[in-house]
């Protein structure tokens, strides 16, 4: 008979601890949160020290009744809850709701389910922390607060459905002033001069690097003519040859925000998919005669800690898979990223090291399996031996002028035999060894090229690079980036253009009106300043309402001059020359999730709408007589089908080209993925490389 009741948050993670707690405990899920603040009214009394108004949340009565019929047929109820401030918060709330004991040891967290980790963590029970229930409260407090009191004045002054928030609000800012900076950009000329080489049968390339003894840039066509002349015609001469090791470390385990980061660069997961697939990771998934199993770490963490029994795990399982030459001298400690670190729990990493991801693939989906082959990786890699690099400078002298060539190769494959980190761009590092070299060596030149380009803006944030900004800033907090992005994407804030984030009008407007009203809100470093208060509520040393009170006093203030000085904004939809087929007006420009789309001028009497398609300057290669246009899927992924549709239903993921294969004629289309572009014949076997304009620009 049993005598205890577990609560955790979800059906997942109750079937994965049951099976671990055997037939004394029952095990049930919450379903989330049970309460909150209610959506009707700010919920919270400002004049009584910010005290929430708290609601049962509509939907969750059957459920809160099965938990307190269940709770009183047992002599314990423990709350298992998350291991963070929105896990304690749960657990406050369900106590609160069960009448539980403010004095009761019920609280029970654990870093990662397993069956180990689970019987521990019930050995020693403790009492709600009230520290990180109160920074939880001021946060949610915080963000109602401005959401509730900012936005009914967008809507006032400018337009139903506006919404403002204190981190979404700079996210959303950076993005403006990114593409801001871009228009701002002057691009400027500059030349490099490439000598084709070869030794021995082995091709490489050497680089001008200085004209009579100084390093000058090339800056226009008459600098590179200079060098030319410098050259003189004279053949290239090894004058210099440098060798030496040098050591590469590996990167440290995943927290959240490097793994939102790497999964997007690797395997093209959005932050939002990269936790919900890690969510089942975590909470478990079944392994046939082991049971169900939690495969990972607590996924929402800024702390690269690794417990010590991991770690010794972990270097049995290398010594013997690779060898004791791929073990380090000592464990590998990581230092915190950032001074805001928590470091309240461990890094994401495999619960047991050896679950390797061949071993797991039988019992997981394929995202689920390609996000635990990186987090694997990742993490095996991280406690491994440095890599040992040959690397090789090669000086040549040609007249006047100096060449240089860079070679490298592996000498001791270290952690680089399991995992490397990815590059923002997608690059995948390659290294090549020079010929031998030795001075007074005469080089044979195929060529000499001289190459213009200029340079380039800074590129459009991805979702990778604008978390790692988030990051970098101190704003939001590990459980804080995915829902952010989702936010500012859905209020038709910001788009989505080939994985970069675009402003849109209704954004850039609404961060004018915020920059004008409200800048503290959108002030990277006050913003960062609020998380660390947040922080040290949790930590117990700042008190959460002097915190809030703090804050209020200069936001009422501005509330105040907003609302009497903030004009009204009237938002005028580009027309279109497209007439509506349903009613005869014309379609009209709006700006949804996944970029512009066209909209009967009639709504709400008339819903019509549709996507505005690009015609690409390719014939159909199925009916001959439609042309290719650009469109976008319900997901916002872009394809290729015929104008003539429903006539005609060719349809590609891939993008046609006019080129035709020259082994059969067919139809070359152009396949992209991480490392670039190549045209891939339909039929037969044939490729192409694709070197894009701006690769050319940055070689």
């Amino acid at each position: 008979m049993a005598d205890s009741l577990v609560i955790v948050e979800s059906p997942a993670k109750a079937k994965t601890i049951g099976k671990y707690l055997g037939s004394k405990y029952i095990v049930k899920a919450s379903m989330g949160h049970i309460r909150d603040l209610p959506k009707s009214q700010i919920g919270v009394e400002v004049e009584n020290d910010f005290n929430p108004k708290y609601i049962t949340i509509r939907g969750k009565g059957s459920v809160l009744k099965e938990l307190k019929d269940a709770s009183k047929k047992v002599k314990h109820v423990f709350l298992a809850a998350d291991p963070d401030r929105e896990g304690e918060a749960i657990a406050w709330h369900l106590a609160h709701y069960l009448e539980l004991n403010e004095g009761d040891t019920c609280r029970v967290v654990f870093n990662e389910i397993t069956k180990q980790a689970v019987k521990d963590a019930f050995k020693t029970p403790r009492k709600i922390n009230m520290d990180l229930v109160n920074a939880q409260q001021a946060r949610r407090i915080l963000d109602r607060l401005v959401g509730y009191k900012i936005s009914p004045l967008l809507w006032k002054k400018v337009k139903k459905g506006l919404s403002a928030g204190r981190v979404q609000s700079v996210a959303v800012k950076l993005i403006i002033d990114r593409d801001n900076e871009i228009d701002a950009f002057i691009p400027e000329e500059y030349w490099s001069i490439t000598a084709k080489l070869s030794q021995n049968g082995i091709n490489f390339d050497g680089k001008y690097f200085s004209i009579n003894g100084v390093k000058r840039e090339l800056g226009k066509e008459a600098d590179v003519q200079e060098v030319l002349q410098a050259m003189g015609g004279n053949p290239f001469t090894v004058v210099e040859v440098k060798e030496k090791e040098r050591l590469r470390n590996p990167a440290p385990p995943f927290i959240t925000s490097s793994l939102q980061q790497e999964a997007a660069r690797k395997i093209g997961f959005r932050a939002s998919k990269t936790m919900s697939v890690a969510q089942q990771l975590y909470e478990g998934v079944e392994l046939g005669k082991e049971g169900t199993v939690g495969l990972i770490t607590y996924m929402r963490t800024d702390s690269t800690r690794i417990s010590p029994v991991a770690q010794e795990e972990t270097k049995e399982y290398i010594s013997e898979k690779y060898g004791p030459d791929f073990v380090p001298e000592q464990p590998r400690v990581y230092t915190k990223k950032n001074s805001n670190a928590q470091d309240a729990h461990e890094a994401i990493r495999p619960t047991s090291i050896l679950r390797d991801p061949e071993t797991m693939k039988p019992f997981l989906s394929r995202d689920q399996h390609r996000l635990y082959k990186l987090i694997w990786e990742r993490y095996t890699s991280s406690q491994m031996s440095s890599a040992v690099l040959d690397t090789m400078t090669v000086d040549m002298e040609s007249g006047d002028t100096i060449f240089r060539a860079n070679g490298s190769k592996v000498k001791f494959a270290g952690f680089m035999k399991v995992y490397v980190e990815g590059n923002d761009d997608g690059t995948v590092e390659e290294h090549k060894f020079l010929p031998p070299l030795a001075v007074g060596d005469v080089i044979t030149s195929e060529s000499v090229e001289p190459k213009q380009h200029f340079t380039q803006p800074p590129p459009r944030y991805s979702e990778a690079r604008l978390v790692r900004t988030l990051e970098e800033l101190g704003i939001g907090r590990p459980s804080t980036y995915a829902p952010t992005l989702e936010t500012i994407q859905k209020r038709g804030y910001v788009a989505m253009e080939e994985k970069k984030f675009m402003p849109t009008e209704l954004g850039d407007l609404v961060i004018q009106l915020m920059e004008e009203f409200f800048p503290e809100i959108l002030n990277a470093e006050f913003t960062a300043n609020m998380e660390g208060n947040l922080d040290q509520v949790e930590e117990g040393t700042e008190d959460w309402v002097k915190v809030l009170a703090k804050f209020y006093e200069t936001f009422e203030k501005r509330l105040e001059v907003a609302e009497d000085e903030m004009k009204e904004i009237e938002i005028q939809d580009e027309v279109s020359d497209e007439i509506c087929e349903k009613c005869g007006k014309h379609l009209v420009y709006k700006m949804g999730r996944f970029g512009k789309f066209l909209a009967c001028s009639g709504f709400p009497e008339c819903r019509n709408t549709k996507p505005i398609v690009k015609d690409i300057g390719v014939a159909c290669p199925k009916c001959a007589e439609g042309k290719i246009i650009e469109r976008r899927s319900k997901k916002g992924r872009f394809f290729y089908g015929c104008d003539q549709y429903p006539g005609c239903d060719y349809v590609s993921w891939d993008k046609p080209t006019e080129k035709k294969c020259p082994s059969c004629e067919s139809m070359l289309v152009e396949k992209r993925n991480r490392s670039g572009a190549k045209l891939q014949c339909v039929t037969c076997d044939y490729s192409e490389e694709v070197v894009d304009d701006d690769q050319e620009e940055q070689a």
